[in-house]
This record gives structure tokens, C-alpha cells and sequence, in this order.
């Protein structure tokens, strides 16, 4: 294929259908839309930054008992922590007498922090209220000498300050007698009665304190049943108010990171990450290790900084002391934060992140429709900042904080770049590119249709995966993919018949294909038979090994696993050594095992060619497939069945191929998992419509499968493939 020039590529980007600046935000709020009213997700998605408060009468201990520190976990967990029995604990609420809490003042500086709302812990682990609660004595109006509801007047102090209002509500209480024991881990099950409790208070709060913009769910392992519940109690009484993914079982309005992370890849759908001032503890602490004002700064702002670049919003938390103040380390960060956003707050509010699969080595980038925000966090020593792909006509180039001062810019056949003098390599300095319409931005990874080529293979190999965060539970998170695309960039205008292929295991489910030509639903069934195994070549299956148990996440897997010697021990804990099967049959039973724990199976394949080959998994909880080092699948347990099995099919390489599998187990007290070679090798092939390719554009192609359970559920369909072919006149 003979490139395109870039001055005819530029000028073509100009006049794409696809608009490739909201690839991103458009997934999300088209998906959005389909449970939840799209302008509460707007304005909540606008927002960006928000304060969150951890306070209850664990703030009254500080962090020690019996005039011992508590050094084990958080501080707002110190019940559970410090063993302390429950009439005991309770007992401390008798002193709880906040004279210095002032509502108001706390909306004040949020405010002048920069923050747009606020959520507080209605009511945390220990059960204790920061409401008046009928269903519970255990509250702060009936149980201590402040004998107020919190609750009450901070919604009304967030009213007259004019920010929103969210609450924060534990899904697990220590003090009800009905739920689950305290646990180690906090995401425990969820009895009947304690779930009609939840609901009941629930009830409470999103009925008696006005609007509330979010309801933040927090641990417990809940059924689908109970999420789906509690999140549609919550949509009929206040449509508009956010349900966090804490919820479990994908029926968040939006997904939350783990505390103080952010994803290194890109979310395609509503995301929020929780942060704390230190990683030791949200509740108060009296003796923390607070360390420079400056460093908290720097650390905090350049967290918030690489989360709206990447579309998610920030939830930066206090901890009050016991007598409601605020401590002062606390407030001092946040309003350096404030005064930061003074200034270049018009690069974090209503911005969304431009699409780029990888921040620039300098920094991040946020968007509007006319303008890119460079946020300088690496300053680079020559002063240049490049941003490759990107191309547009520029009118104007500034700092943030000195709009009157001209930058020097460039524009090449690979994008923009930005000439900064010496005084100008300062970190969170803000360049600001304003185009004259607008920009685009050239998409990364694009396939070429050639003219003359026989056939063109759309997979999970080749595609842009649409990732979410879905769990059933808080520790059964995972990366899912919602999503897969490909950007068509052919040679010359052409008319191409598709085709979709699909295996057994993915039969009978009903997939949506988008196009430039628009949206259709295709169901998985009939089509041509094609018999992978008259097409194989000679496959042999090696000694199969097992190395276990180990503690980590579903999606957890250290760099160092992939270089697996089966005759050492495990790469990076050298108390495990892989135990040889004596068989290529993996049919594992019964293996001992405690929750969160997981273990791996090794097996090298010998193949004569390079082939495919279908083999099945079948497992009690989750699963992630690697191939010579590359992950093919991966998928939790939503539904918590018994069993679950997979078809996976392998692109075996020509020589020795290396298979890695994870099995994951999350609720089980058994796990149980099998790998079978010998299924049908067959595939079924369903014609679709034709398409016609215009020379030198790019067409975007997607799948996804039709009517989830929810925007962040996983596809599960690793066998689902597009095949194009030039139509034959």
C-alpha cells in the first residue's frame, strides 16, 4: 500500500464520521444512559474532584486503646483490629462530644479547596450513625452527648454553599446482631435480615436529608440479588443520585479503583478513585507520620492530575479529630490544592481525557472541544514537549497561569510540539493549545486493508479493548473488557463481504455490531461448519505442572511469572516449587484452598505448524489464560455457579508454545479446575451485511455483547472473530 501523504492524512482526520477526541466518554455515556439518568452523570462526571470524610467515634480513639497504639489496619476499623468487644466499643460513643465540628466550615473548605461536593460515612463498618436513625439506638443523636444529626446539618450546610451532597454507607455492620461476624478481610456475606436493615436505612437517608448526589457502598459480599435491590431502591427514591460500584455485582452507576489506585490502562466507562491523605489510615490517627506539607501536596495534586486525564473523577479524603476539627495538615494540603486550581481549575473541570493509549513521558493531557491542556509533571530537560498524533490548527499557546505570555509551537507530520524556555520547566504548569475548531487525534493502532488480500481478520489479537472494573465483590475485581474495536484504514474504496465466526461456547448469545453504517444485533447460531481438526497439524501436549496456592487478585500477575523454569520453584517465592502431574491431563479435585487464594498450571505444547487449537476450562471460580506470555482470557464467577467452563481457542506459534493458567478462587472453600484437549475442534461461520471502504478514511468496527447485565460486565466471547473479504463481482 503506498502511504498517504500526512498533509492529505491531516486534512482527512478533518472529515472522519468517527470523532476519535471522545472515544472514550462517548462509551461511557452512551452505555450510561441505558440505566441512569444521563444529566446526573454529567454533572457528576464534571465535577472531577471531591472531598471525602471518614468520621464517627472511632475519631474520639485516634487510633489507641487502652493507651496502646493500634498499629494492625486503619484506624476507623480499630474495633476489629484492636479485638475490642462490642459493649466495650459502644461504649465510647458516651464521650463522643464533637463541640468543635462546624458544618459549615467544612463546606467552606471543600469549597476553597477546589472540591465540588462532598460524602461523608453515614455510617462505617462499626455500625455506629451519624444520623438519626430509628431502626438503631447506636446513633449519634440517641447514643452520645452531641445529641445532633450530622447528617441533617451538613446537607443543609452543603445547600447553602452550593455543593453536592453525597453519603458513604457500610454494607457491613459490627454492631447489628443479625449480620456476619467481623472479619479479617470485611467483605463478608450478608444475611437476610441485616440486608432488609441496610435497606431500611438506606430508606432514611435518601428520604429525609434532600438530595443526595451519591451513595457511596462500601465491603460485604452481597448476592446479585441484594445489589440489584439496593440499587434500585436507590434509583426510585432519588433518580438522580450515583450508586458506586462498592455495591458489587456490577450494579454500580460508576466503578471504583482499589483505595489510592488509578488504572494503567483506559476505562471506558464511569470510574471514581478513592484516595486517603496517608495509606495507613482515613479515620483519624493521632500519632501519624505526617511528614511535609509540600510532598503531600505534590503527591496529592499529581494523583488528581492523572486521574481526570484518564476520565475517572477523585475522591480525596480527611479525618477529623474526635472534637470535629479538622486537622491541620489536612486542611493546609487541601488548600494548596485550592489555590493550584485558582488558577488552572479550567484544566480539570468539565475537561475529558483525549483517547491516547499512553500519557506523553512529560505529563498528562486533558481536553475540551477546542482546547488541550498540557499538564507539565515531568518536565523534560530540552523543553520540548511533543504530542504525537494530534493535529489540528492552533490559534493560540499559553501557560495556564500567564495567558498573555505567546508560546512557541510546531506542527509536523507526526503532531505538535511545544518549545518551553528554562523559566518555563516547572512541574504542574499548565500549557493550553487553543485550535480553531477543533483537534484530532490520529488513532494509534490502525489496520490496513490492502487491495488484492484475500482476507482480513478482526480479533481479540488485533483489537482495542474497552475496558471496565467489574467484581462480584471488592476482592473479586478485575479488568473486564466491554468492549472490542477495530479501525479500518484501507488502501482504496472497496465493497467487503464479513463474516462473523464463533464457537460452542459461545452459541446462542446475541452480539451488537456497530459500524459507520449503524447498529445491529446478530444471534450466534447456525452458519457454516468449519472443522478446525482436519485442518491441524500434529499437536503434542507436555508433562502439565501445578504450583500453589498463592495470594493475589484475580488480574494480579507479577512480570516475573512468565519465566517459568517447571524444574525450579516459583520465580518470586522460593517456597513453592511446581509439582509435576506425570500426565498432560489436568483434572485437578478437591484441591485445599482458602479464599483469595489461587494456583497456577504450566504446560508446554509442541506444534508443527502455526495453528489454532480449541481447549476447554473448566473451573469453580476464576480464570485468566495465558499464551507465551500473552493474556487470552480472563473472567470471574458473576453468577457464582458451581462450575463454569470456557472454550478458549489457542494461536499456537510453530515450535514450543508455553500455556499459563490462573486458577482464581474467591467464595469457595474447594477449588476444583480441569484443562481438556480433547472438545470438537469446530467453529461456525454466519455471513453479514457487505461493507463499502472509502480509500484513505478510517472505519471504526465494534462488538460488544448485546444488553449486559451492566456497563461493566465482561464479554466473556474470547472466540468471537470478524473476517472480511473482497466482494467478488
Amino acid at each position: 500500500m503506498n502511504k498517504i501523504s500526512s498533509t492529505t492524512r491531516e486534512f482527512l482526520l478533518f472529515i472522519l464520521i468517527i470523532s476519535f477526541i471522545s472515544i472514550s466518554t462517548g462509551i461511557a455515556e452512551k452505555s450510561f444512559a441505558r440505566q441512569h439518568d444521563p444529566d446526573a452523570f454529567q454533572e457528576w462526571y464534571n465535577n472531577k474532584y471531591s472531598m471525602f470524610i471518614h468520621w464517627g467515634i472511632y475519631s474520639e480513639l485516634g487510633g489507641v486503646w487502652n493507651g496502646e497504639r493500634v498499629t494492625r489496619g486503619y484506624s476507623e476499623q480499630i474495633q476489629s483490629h484492636g479485638g475490642i468487644h462490642s459493649d466495650l466499643y459502644a461504649h465510647v460513643a458516651e464521650r463522643f462530644n464533637p463541640e468543635l465540628w462546624n458544618p459549615d466550615e467544612i463546606m467552606q473548605l471543600a469549597k476553597n479547596a477546589g472540591m465540588r461536593s462532598v460524602v461523608i460515612t453515614a455510617k462505617h463498618h462499626d455500625g455506629f450513625a451519624l444520623f438519626d436513625s430509628q431502626y438503631t439506638d447506636f446513633n449519634i443523636v440517641k447514643a452520645t452527648p452531641y445529641g445532633r444529626d450530622v447528617i441533617k446539618e451538613l446537607a443543609e450546610a452543603a445547600e447553602r454553599h452550593g455543593l453536592n451532597f453525597g453519603l458513604y454507607f457500610s454494607l457491613i455492620d459490627w454492631h447489628y446482631p443479625p449480620a456476619y461476624p467481623i472479619s479479617s478481610h470485611n467483605a463478608d456475606p450478608i444475611p437476610d435480615e441485616h440486608h432488609q436493615y441496610n435497606m431500611n436505612q438506606v430508606r432514611e437517608l435518601l428520604t429525609n436529608y434532600g438530595p443526595i448526589s451519591e451513595l457511596w457502598f462500601d465491603m460485604g459480599s452481597l448476592t446479585a440479588e441484594q445489589s440489584r435491590e439496593l440499587r434500585d431502591l436507590v434509583h426510585t427514591l432519588q433518580p438522580e443520585c450515583m450508586v458506586s460500584g462498592r455495591l458489587g455485582n456490577d450494579m454500580g452507576d460508576f466503578t471504583v479503583m482499589g483505595d489510592n489506585q488509578y488504572p494503567d490502562y483506559i476505562l471506558d466507562t464511569p470510574w471514581q478513585t478513592p484516595a486517603s491523605m496517608f495509606d495507613e489510615t482515613w479515620g483519624y490517627r493521632s500519632w501519624q507520620e505526617r511528614g511535609s506539607v509540600q510532598e503531600k501536596v505534590d503527591e496529592k495534586l499529581e494523583s488528581l492530575i492523572r486521574v481526570v486525564a484518564g476520565g475517572g473523577n477523585y475522591l480525596l479524603n480527611i479525618g477529623p479529630r474526635g472534637d470535629g476539627s479538622v486537622v491541620e495538615f489536612e486542611r493546609d494540603v487541601l488548600l494548596e490544592i485550592g489555590q493550584w486550581l485558582q488558577i488552572n481549575g479550567e484544566a480539570i473541570y468539565n475537561t475529558r481525557p483525549i483517547g491516547l493509549e499512553q500519557s506523553p513521558g512529560w505529563g498528562e493531557v486533558t481536553s475540551t472541544d477546542d482546547k488541550l491542556y498540557l499538564h507539565i509533571l515531568e518536565p523534560p530537560a530540552d523543553g520540548l514537549l511533543p504530542l504525537n498524533g494530534i493535529f489540528g490548527t492552533i490559534i493560540n499557546s499559553y501557560f495556564l497561569d500567564e495567558p498573555d505570555e505567546e508560546l512557541v509551537f510546531s506542527q509536523t507530520d507526526s503532531g505538535i510540539q511545544v518549545q518551553l524556555t528554562d523559566n518555563g520547566l516547572n512541574k504542574f504548569r499548565v500549557v493550553v493549545l487553543e485550535f480553531e475548531d477543533s483537534f484530532q487525534v490520529v488513532p494509534e493502532k490502525t489496520l490496513s486493508l490492502y487491495s488484492g488480500e484475500k482476507q482480513v481478520m478482526l480479533d481479540r489479537q488485533n483489537s482495542r479493548k474497552h475496558h471496565s472494573f467489574s467484581g462480584v465483590d471488592y476482592y473479586s475485581s478485575f479488568r473486564s473488557t466491554v468492549k472490542e474495536s477495530w479501525l479500518i484504514e484501507p488502501e482504496e474504496s472497496a465493497v467487503y463481504d464479513s463474516f462473523i465466526y464463533y464457537s460452542d461456547g459461545e452459541k446462542s448469545e446475541t452480539i451488537e455490531l456497530n459500524t459507520t453504517n449503524g447498529s445491529k444485533e446478530i444471534l450466534l447460531e447456525g452458519g457454516e461448519l468449519i472443522d478446525l481438526g482436519a485442518q491441524q497439524s500434529q499437536i503434542e501436549f507436555g508433562p502439565a505442572y501445578l504450583n500453589g496456592p498463592h495470594s493475589m487478585m484475580l488480574d494480579a500477575i507479577p512480570d516475573q511469572v512468565f519465566d517459568i523454569d517447571p524444574e525450579q520453584h516459583w520465580p518470586i517465592d522460593s517456597g513453592n516449587q511446581w509439582e509435576p502431574l506425570n500426565s498432560s491431563t489436568v483434572d485437578v479435585t478437591d484441591l485445599p484452598v482458602r479464599r483469595n487464594h489461587n494456583w497456577f498450571a504450566w504446560q508446554e505444547i509442541e506444534s508443527e505448524t502455526e495453528q489454532e487449537v480449541l481447549i476447554e476450562f473448566e473451573r469453580t471460580d476464576g480464570i485468566q489464560v495465558f499464551l507465551n506470555g500473552k493474556e487470552l482470557y480472563i473472567h470471574n464467577n458473576p453468577e457464582r455457579k458451581e462450575t463454569m467452563g470456557d472454550l478458549v481457542l489457542l494461536p499456537l506459534r510453530e515450535g514450543k508454545n508455553e500455556l499459563l493458567v490462573k486458577f482464581y478462587n474467591r467464595f469457595g472453600n474447594r477449588l476444583q479446575f480441569s484443562i481438556n484437549h480433547e472438545v470438537p475442534q469446530r467453529l461456525y461461520k454466519l455471513p453479514l451485511q457487505s461493507f463499502e471502504f472509502t480509500g484513505g478514511d478510517i472505519h471504526e468496527i465494534s462488538l460488544a455483547k448485546s444488553d449486559p447485565v451492566s456497563i461493566h460486565s465482561n464479554m466473556a466471547l474470547p472466540n468471537v472473530r470478524l473476517v472480511l473479504q473482497p466482494s467478488q463481482p
